[in-house]
């Protein structure tokens, strides 16, 4: 019972990291896609200015995660880092890069060294979920199981592929919406058609993707595949299709502030529908909850820790975001820091 209600737990914060990181990344995906010095400066601008108060907060879910899966699910976590540690440690190595090169880019005054910078930042913004992705889709397809050992097969075939895409799709929409909702909130009022335009682009794309997705997996991942298509699962693909549907509606008009909850709604709704297609496994068909769960005593504890956590930082972090979205949290500006 208690590793049901904890993997429970790791599913939620997969999701809020897939939501909130990947609000970033899709950031970062439309600076790659920005153009040029001059063609792409607004756009570039809008964007330092919307991540810069919160953009490294979301690795706390990531974080969240690791700890969950070391401690609550150590056979789990040793299948996946072992078979899928290249995967990880691009996108590790992503990470750092985007970070740097996001953190050294607006204080920079040499264009070339600028250049560099945010090149370093949009590329791995594009590949740091795709691997993410790929993993997924590897745990998905049942290619990792307890003893796997690291092989391109287990994170370069269709499914992975599949998953990769779709986690860049997801964090393109995620960027587009938010980014639409923030230049109506900067005043920016060219750079809202801009990213509108973009995100039902995303959306499109998304869509496409998924259904070859569902096309992809009916003969390499067939258990989660008939997991999508029957029962809770494929509710709650229909269910993030909708949402989809809605913010594509909402994208459209003035209520751009619902069109965020509605992005947000689509993608968590995404992860909660993988998670529901592979239960009771934790990699299809070989590794139960069960079976990968630790000690009952270390389970104990760590529910308790994680519900502690959860309390403490998921309100925190609500409120942080509510303040960035309202506007109320801005980056000091040069002549503040002169003063």
């Amino acid at each position: 019972m208690t590793a049901d209600v904890l993997s429970w737990v790791l599913l939620l914060v997969i999701a809020a990291y897939a939501c909130g990181g990947g609000v970033d990344y899709g950031a970062g995906f439309w600076d790659l896609l920005a153009g040029g010095a001059g063609r792409g400066r607004r756009p570039r601008w809008l964007i330092d200015h919307a991540m810069a108060p919160v953009w490294e907060v979301n690795n706390v879910w990531l974080v969240f995660v690791l700890v969950l899966m070391w401690t609550g699910f150590p056979e789990f976590f040793q299948t996946v880092f072992t078979a899928l540690w290249l995967p990880l440690a691009l996108a590790a190595v992503g990470m750092v890069l985007r970070g740097a090169g996001f953190a050294l880019r607006k204080p920079t005054r040499r264009l070339a060294a600028r250049r560099v910078y945010g090149a370093a930042f949009a590329v791995s913004s594009l590949l740091t979920p795709f691997f993410f992705g790929t993993v997924i889709g590897s745990v998905a397809s049942g290619r990792v199981k307890p003893g796997t050992t690291a092989s391109a097969d287990a994170w370069a075939n269709p499914t992975s592929v599949i998953a990769g895409l779709l986690a860049v799709c997801a964090t393109a929409v995620l960027g587009a919406v938010f980014l639409t909702a923030d230049a109506r909130r900067f005043g920016a009022v060219d750079l809202v058609g801009y990213f509108r335009l973009r995100a039902w682009a995303a959306i499109a794309a998304l869509l496409v993707v998924a259904a070859v997705g569902l096309a992809v997996t009916g003969d390499d991942a067939s258990y989660v595949h008939h997991g999508l298509t029957h029962g809770w699962g494929l509710l709650l693909v229909l269910l993030s299709a909708a949402a989809g549907a809605v913010t594509a509606a909402l994208v459209a008009g003035p209520a751009l502030g619902w069109a965020r909850y509605g992005a947000v709604a689509a993608v968590a709704l995404a992860v909660a529908a993988w998670g529901v297609a592979q239960r009771p496994y934790l990699v299809p068909t070989s590794l139960t909850v069960q079976d990968a769960a630790g000690a009952s005593a270390t389970l104990q504890w760590m529910l308790i820790v994680a519900v502690v956590a959860l309390v403490l930082i998921g309100p925190a972090v609500t409120v942080l975001y509510r303040l960035d979205t309202r506007g109320v949290l801005e980056p000091l500006a040069d002549e503040d820091v002169a003063r």
